[in-house]
């Protein structure tokens, strides 16, 4: 029988995972524990004058496939009128059958503002006028939207010199309830051959009050500004990384390397890769002081087009998947933390699909110390959070290692409008949970099935970060 086109049972194919959905995921509050968004934006609660702005500024995932239709840049990130952009958004839903855009687009006009029809680009005017009018009412404030979308806790992305005054901020509002913690992004710290490594590390310096001019000043520094993102609450780093690495070196090599970068000097890639072995294992050892989690997140291609890049700068949409990982290289970096039990919570993402197998039987090399799922595979992430990715990546977990235990999803997201994110991986998740029992796969019971969907939807989130939520 067809179905109807993303109705209450979207994703849904069989009444055990209607059943796990509706009862039991569909309910359980959000904790965003990796996202992109900005924190003043919250604590100074924005509110939007139409709906391109939530939907289309800074964000990459809409602006590459409206490129695709050949739509001319001003119309994109340009200085073309917010409803040129939202209608040329709106013609490029025309074309996404089967993408996650698509999907996306049509939970938010659902839940956000009760549209229950389908943007085309027919329809493109009438949706705009009634988005508008909804965002004319102040229960759609950033502030609003987190609150109806049922979320306890946020992590955003924030560099070792931010001065976190809008977390400060957010966290004495007392007319203001939902978490929003910092997580330490030290990529600018890491990527020694940037050509404004340099100008960073003078930042860093400044910011902490300590004068870098050798490897152990360097530490001394960051240390500092680990305290500070501690004292604010964060229990959760990120690393943007191309590929696994791992090269140790002595300390005289490391400081006749910062020195060179310091001074200007083109730093070739032997002595790249053991200044960022080095001064990760260095974090990571920090994070498992502190009972902090480590995110590395693997495999993207950044900026491959230069001729973009130098016109609109960094994260617009012209990054791709890089090579499979290493894991020969990834298991040895774990094993060096590992050896004198340094090796602090890890969760693992790759943007490479081929890499959930040899991923998954990672994680089962280096579990233990009575911490349940200490090392975990991240969730399907960037060009993989599509149905078809989701389904691999939970799969494929669920056969090498303990599907019970996952984190379970984020948004990776710029747009306060992204949470129905989670409900699209709930959907899917309990979709697959319901298929496996009703091909007599898993038990009909709901003794074991509740605590399944709601750890992975909210539960094991909690618990591995000891959020106080």
């Amino acid at each position: 029988m067809k179905k109807n086109f993303m109705d209450a049972d979207f994703l849904l194919t069989n009444e055990t995972a209607k059943r796990l959905f509706h009862k039991y995921a569909n309910p359980m509050p959000i904790i965003d524990y990796h996202c992109h968004i900005n924190p003043a934006e919250i604590a100074e609660d924005r509110r939007y004058d139409n709906i391109a702005q939530p939907w289309l500024l800074g964000d990459h995932y809409k602006w590459r496939q409206i490129r695709t239709t050949g739509a001319p840049e001003q119309e994109i990130t340009g200085d073309a009128d917010d409803r040129v952009k939202f209608e040329r958004f709106a013609q490029m839903l025309d074309q996404a059958i089967g993408n996650p855009l698509y999907h996306w687009t049509h939970l938010e006009l659902q839940r956000y503002f009760d549209y229950e029809g389908v943007l085309s680009h027919k329809t493109a005017a009438k949706v705009w006028e009634h988005c508008n009018q909804k965002l004319a009412d102040p229960a759609l404030s950033v502030r609003g939207l987190i609150r109806k979308s049922n979320v306890r806790l946020i992590c955003t992305t924030d560099d070792p010199i931010d001065d976190l005054r809008y977390h400060k901020q957010l966290a004495e509002d007392s007319n203001w309830e939902v978490k929003v913690l910092p997580a330490w992004r030290p990529d600018k710290a890491v990527n020694i051959q940037q050509t404004s490594f340099a100008q960073y590390i003078a930042k860093l310096s400044e910011v902490s009050g300590i004068c870098i001019s050798d490897f152990a000043s360097l530490r001394q520094a960051l240390e500092n500004r680990l305290d500070f993102f501690d004292e604010m609450g964060c229990v959760a780093s990120d690393h943007g990384l191309d590929n696994a690495f791992y090269c140790p070196a002595s300390e005289m090599e490391m400081d006749i390397i910062l020195k060179d970068a310091l001074a200007g000097k083109a730093i070739g890639a032997a002595d790249a890769l053991k200044y960022k072995t080095q001064v990760l294992l260095f974090l990571a050892r920090e994070y498992a002081k502190r009972g902090w989690v480590m995110q590395l997140h693997y495999g993207a291609v950044r900026s491959t087009n230069q001729r973009m890049l130098k016109q609109l700068g960094p994260d617009t949409g012209f990054d791709c998947i890089g090579n499979t990982l290493d894991a020969v290289t990834l298991t040895q970096f774990l094993n060096a933390l590992e050896e004198t039990g340094q090796l602090p919570k890890t969760i693992l993402y790759s943007l490479h699909p081929g890499d959930n197998e040899m991923l998954g039987s990672v994680l089962g090399c280096f579990q233990g110390e009575g911490i349940r799922g200490k090392i975990q595979q991240g969730s399907a992430w960037w060009f993989n959070d599509t149905k078809q990715g989701m389904e691999q990546q939970l799969t494929s977990l669920a056969n090498l290692s303990l599907l019970g235990g996952f984190v379970g999803m984020l948004t990776d997201s710029r747009s306060f409008l992204s949470y129905t994110r989670h409900e699209y991986f709930r959907r899917i998740l309990c979709n697959l949970i319901g298929t496996w029992v009703e091909n007599g796969e898993f038990p009909d019971d709901d003794d074991l099935l509740r605590p399944l969907v709601e750890n992975i939807s909210y539960y094991n989130t909690k618990n591995f970060f000891g959020f106080d939520v």
